[in-house]
């Protein structure tokens, strides 16, 4: 199996947690300093994951506000 983007990785560990109700639906994740403090990667590491969810349909972005999980 390749290795890994980090990003990816990222993704993944949040999806999990969406899908295992840690993150239930319409509740705001983490800030994305927070996130970065968390997983010690840079902001476009996560700007990157958050944009695979978002992809995926499991988040939405209200700008300003921050990154909620789609109901």
């Amino acid at each position: 199996m390749p290795p890994r983007y980090r990003y990816e990785q990222i993704a993944d560990d949040l999806a999990k947690r969406i899908a295992s109700g840690e993150f239930p639906p319409g509740s705001k994740l983490p800030s994305r300093r927070e996130l970065i403090e968390r997983y010690e990667v840079t902001e476009p590491v996560i700007d990157r994951a958050m944009q695979v969810l978002r992809i995926k349909g499991m988040t939405e972005t209200l700008p300003g506000v921050g990154v909620f999980v789609a109901e």
